[in-house]
């Protein structure tokens, strides 16, 4: 398959194909969206609680980021990979964040950033730009925003944030990002901003006539089963398999089913006379 890059992404726009991008944290399941044929990873903060157990993406770092980047890169060979700037990466001046892009870039091996965030990190995504290193912006539901929002909700249900997701998404736009995520953003509203833009929209939660769509690989694979957000499909219920395989190992190593004969390695046994 031909190696997916950012102007894949706007062709993709100008011809109406639609665009998929899925979450991943590690090198196994990297390797397995690449080969799926899937067109993008998104190393995602989210690692923070499906990863690493953390209550939100707050607690995540530059180099947690890092280190899982790298590791996907390492996977997949073909699509694109996208990694967040996790919280407080990109909020203490342009410098830090266009240092700390880099080095998502250099050390993580990715091929672009996702900042969260409209027409107040409009000034950042551009200076990131501007050192050459492609951004997807990210509007909407925005979790490193989650105590200012006060909570996850959706976002644009009245006239005050239509007006400011509209003019998040011409801003970021604008200052050169080559796609923009909208997070947990009523249908309607999501397919307008898709209409006003030339670049491609990225939808979670945000219906169907987004250019692409974007799910946690944990969440589309049923590997979760306490909460379901409502914007996510089970494509296949991957949890349940992997909790019977664990289950079927406990059983058979307890009832001395496994290993056996054929799992051994044999040898000459007269080695071990008189030892």
């Amino acid at each position: 398959m031909k190696k997916v890059t950012v102007s894949t992404f706007q062709e993709a726009k100008e011809k109406g194909e639609k665009l998929t991008m899925l979450t991943a944290y590690d090198y196994t399941t990297a390797k397995l969206v690449d080969e799926a044929g899937v067109d993008s990873i998104l190393v995602g903060d989210s690692l923070g609680m499906t990863m690493l157990g953390y209550e939100n993406t707050l607690p995540v770092t530059v180099d947690d980021m890092i280190h899982h980047s790298a590791a996907v890169a390492r996977g997949a060979k073909r699509l694109f990979i996208v990694c967040d700037m996790p919280f407080l990466s990109y909020s203490t001046g342009i410098r830090d964040s266009v240092m700390n892009a880099g080095r998502m870039i250099q050390e993580g091996m990715a091929h672009a950033v996702k900042l969260e965030g409209g027409v107040e990190v409009a000034e950042i995504i551009r200076a990131i730009v501007d050192a050459k290193i492609p951004v997807c912006a990210h509007i909407g539901l925005t979790p490193q925003s989650i105590n200012a929002l006060g909570g996850f909700k959706v976002q644009g249900k009245t006239d005050d944030t239509v007006k400011k997701l509209i003019a998040d998404a011409k801003a970021v736009e604008e200052a050169g990002a080559f796609a923009v995520v909208l997070e947990c953003v009523p249908a309607p509203l999501a397919k307008k901003i898709t209409e006003i833009l030339s670049i491609p929209t990225i939808g979670i939660g945000a219906g169907a006539d987004c250019d692409g769509q974007v799910l946690v690989y944990q969440d589309m694979l049923g590997m979760y089963d306490d909460f379901t957000p409502k914007f996510v499909k089970h494509f296949a219920q991957v949890g349940e398999a992997m909790k019977e395989g664990f289950s079927a190992y406990d059983r058979a190593v307890k009832a001395g089913e496994f290993p056996t004969k054929e799992h051994e390695f044999a040898m000459d046994e007269d080695l071990l006379k008189g030892i």
